[in-house]
């Protein structure tokens, strides 16, 4: 079993940035802390340029001490090398020594070529305690913000991708897998994502073989069940003869559907994407029913004629079995769209079934025989999804019942 990495990589960022706000806090510290020594040699020598000699009165080299001291916050001392003070400015009381009592800073003896030393303090301002605080809280801050930011980023990629693998499945690209990258709990579920999807791939595909082979093997029994049909014409009875050719009819239908479907299912794109005339492929399925009335201006759309042809058949047929005479097709354009209305006057559906009509094999629950069973509406949504658009039923006033389909329209010219 793989060992949870995930939790292991925050702790370490945490630990990383705690490390950097320890060193950057210490680097403070010192800064502030520390004396400024490297400025010694430099001070030194300005100091010594600037007292007169050593045989010079107290009195001058107060005043010359004092001048030097004049708007800065230190303390100073001029001492003879006997160690006695020849002159002091500043608000130390006492001799300046090395040491620093009281937190105070520590003194710097600069040694002059004629003996005498100077020995200085500075005062050093320190941040209000309110303000150090802030300043080692947003150091803090940027340390862990810093420190996670890749891990979290990388993190949030990766989950990106899956997310994305996820959606892809899930709008019918059964092939979409997703890469698996490193070794964690995100690389675990996205292998376990790619076994789902693959096992879920390989029984759709199974699925729609099936489907596929089993309705292409009902062709010959069938064949030999027309072949038997036709020889006994002269001698069956009438009745029973028209029923059998009837039911051989549907089976027809229904076995051409189930393989139309099944094809629809395993191929992505259209066969054939050309230009088509609305008006005119619904004038020659309307023509087809007597009581069809066609009704609109020439519209044109892209696809495959053939599949827009049966969807168009599949509603006239669905409203002339399932609704009433006449039957109106109406074909109307938009600014981007084209609309096929298909309305009949049979009793309507309920609003909570217009929606479960295109289920493959819906039945209603009305009497009837076999009302809404089939792959018709089914495949009138599958066809007109593939070519970027939908159908719904919607109620109307006047026809009861009332099946649009909207296309994308092609430019017009």
């Amino acid at each position: 079993m793989t060992m949870p990495r995930l939790y292991l990589r925050f702790y370490v960022a945490l630990l990383g940035s705690l490390v950097v706000f320890a060193v950057a806090a210490a680097l403070i510290f010192h800064y502030f802390s520390a004396p400024p020594e490297r400025f010694s040699g430099f001070a030194g020598t300005i100091i010594q340029n600037a007292l007169p000699p050593a045989t010079a009165p107290a009195g001058e080299q107060q005043a010359v001490l004092q001048k030097l001291l004049n708007g800065s916050h230190a303390d100073i001392a001029l001492q003879a090398p006997d160690g006695s003070t020849i002159a002091r400015a500043g608000d130390a009381a006492g001799a300046l020594g090395p040491h620093h009592p009281g937190g105070e800073p520590p003194a710097m003896t600069f040694h002059l070529p004629d003996g005498r030393s100077v020995v200085a303090r500075v005062a050093i301002e320190w941040l209000h305690p309110a303000s150090m605080l802030l300043l080692c809280l947003g150091i803090l801050a940027l340390a862990v913000g810093v420190g996670a930011y890749p891990i979290v980023r990388r993190l949030t990629k990766r989950l990106e991708r899956l997310q994305l693998g996820v959606e892809s499945l899930g709008s019918g690209d059964l092939a979409a897998r997703v890469a698996v990258e490193g070794n964690d709990e995100v690389a675990s579920l996205a292998q376990s994502f790619n076994r789902a999807a693959g096992r879920i791939e390989a029984l759709v595909g199974a699925h729609k073989n099936l489907l596929a082979n089993a309705s292409h093997e009902l062709r010959t029994p069938l064949a030999r069940i027309r072949l038997a049909v036709e020889m006994l014409k002269e001698s069956a009875d009438t009745r029973r003869r028209s029923g059998l050719e009837q039911d051989i009819a549907e089976l027809d239908q229904l076995i051409d559907e189930v393989l139309l479907a099944s094809r629809l299912d395993a191929v992505n794109g259209l066969d054939v994407d050309e230009e088509v005339d609305l008006i005119a492929l619904a004038a020659e399925e309307c023509s087809r029913y007597a009581d069809a009335q066609l009704d609109g201006d020439p519209v044109h759309v892209r696809g495959d004629p053939r599949l827009l042809r049966r969807l168009l058949r599949n509603l006239l047929e669905n409203a002339q079995r399932h609704g009433a005479a006449p039957i109106t097709v109406q074909i109307t354009r938009d600014s981007e769209h084209a609309c096929v209305a298909v309305s009949d006057h049979g009793p309507g559906i309920p609003a909570e079934e217009r929606e479960r009509v295109f289920e493959p094999f819906y039945r209603r629950r009305q009497p009837g025989p076999n009302i809404g069973a089939g792959l018709g509406l089914a495949l009138v949504r599958q066809i007109a999804r593939r070519h970027g658009g939908d159908v719904w039923c919607e109620p109307d006033a006047q026809t009861r019942s009332r099946f649009v389909v909207r296309l994308p329209a092609a430019p017009v010219r």
